[in-house]
C-alpha cells in the first residue's frame, strides 16, 4: 500500500499462466493509475505462458513477500494456476490479504485451483472457468461473467478479462474511474451488480 494514495496491485504469474488474462489485468490496472507489480513464482523473471507467449515479470515473488497490496489479482491458465497454488510465498501473501480484509481476485482456473484449495472461498459466491465451477464451494453465481462478494472478485476466463479488470478498477477507484478507463474499450454498461 503506497503512502501517496496510489493503489498497489500484485499480479503473480508462473509458467502456464494465461497470457491474455495477465496482460489485460496489468494493462487496465496501470491505465487506472495503479502501481502494478508483476511477480514471477518461478526461479526466473521470464515465464512461458499457456500459449507459449513469454512474459518478463518485474520481480520474483520472494522480492515482494513482505509487501502489502491493496489488491492481489490472479490470472488463470493451466498449469499456471497450479504453479500459483503451489508457491508458499504467494500462499502467505494470499492468507495475509484475506486476514486483512484487503481486495483479492482470481479468474479462470485460479478461483478453484488456487483460492478454493486454500479455503479462501468458504462462504463466498464465486465463478470460474466452466471446467472448474463444479469444484467451487458455492457455485450458485457460477454462470455470471464477473462475481463480486465483498472484497472478493472472480471471473470466468479470457473472454471476460476486460470486464473483470474494469470491475477491479471500480473496486479500487470507483465507478467513474472505471468508466474513464473503459472509454472506447467497451460499449456496454460496466456497473456489474
Amino acid at each position: 500500500m503506497a503512502d501517496d494514495g496510489t493503489k498497489t496491485v500484485l499480479v503473480p504469474v508462473g509458467n502456464g499462466s494465461e497470457e491474455m488474462e495477465a496482460v489485460i489485468l496489468i494493462d487496465v490496472l496501470r491505465r487506472a493509475g495503479a502501481d502494478v507489480t508483476v511477480a514471477s513464482v518461478e526461479s526466473d523473471l521470464e515465464v512461458v505462458c499457456s500459449r507459449k507467449v513469454k512474459l518478463v515479470a518485474d520481480k520474483l515473488i520472494g522480492d515482494v513477500a513482505n509487501d502489502k497490496f491493496d489488491l492481489i489479482a490472479l490470472p488463470g491458465g493451466m498449469p499456471g494456476a497450479e504453479r500459483l497454488r503451489d508457491n508458499m510465498q504467494l500462499d502467505a501473501l494470499l492468507q495475509q490479504q484475506a486476514m486483512s480484509g484487503s481486495l483479492c481476485s482470481a479468474m479462470c482456473a485460479a478461483p478453484a485451483v488456487v483460492l478454493e484449495s486454500k479455503g479462501l472461498l468458504a462462504g463466498r459466491k464465486a465463478t470460474a472457468h466452466p471446467a472448474f465451477v463444479d469444484t467451487l464451494t458455492d457455485p450458485s453465481d457460477a454462470e455470471k461473467r464477473v462475481v463480486v462478494d465483498g472484497n472478493l472478485v472472480t471471473s470466468r476466463g479470457p473472454g471476460t478479462a476486460i470486464e473483470f479488470a474494469l470491475q477491479l478498477v471500480k473496486q479500487l477507484y470507483g465507478e467513474e474511474k472505471a468508466k474513464d478507463v473503459a472509454g472506447p474499450m467497451v460499449t456496454h454498461d460496466i456497473s456489474y451488480a
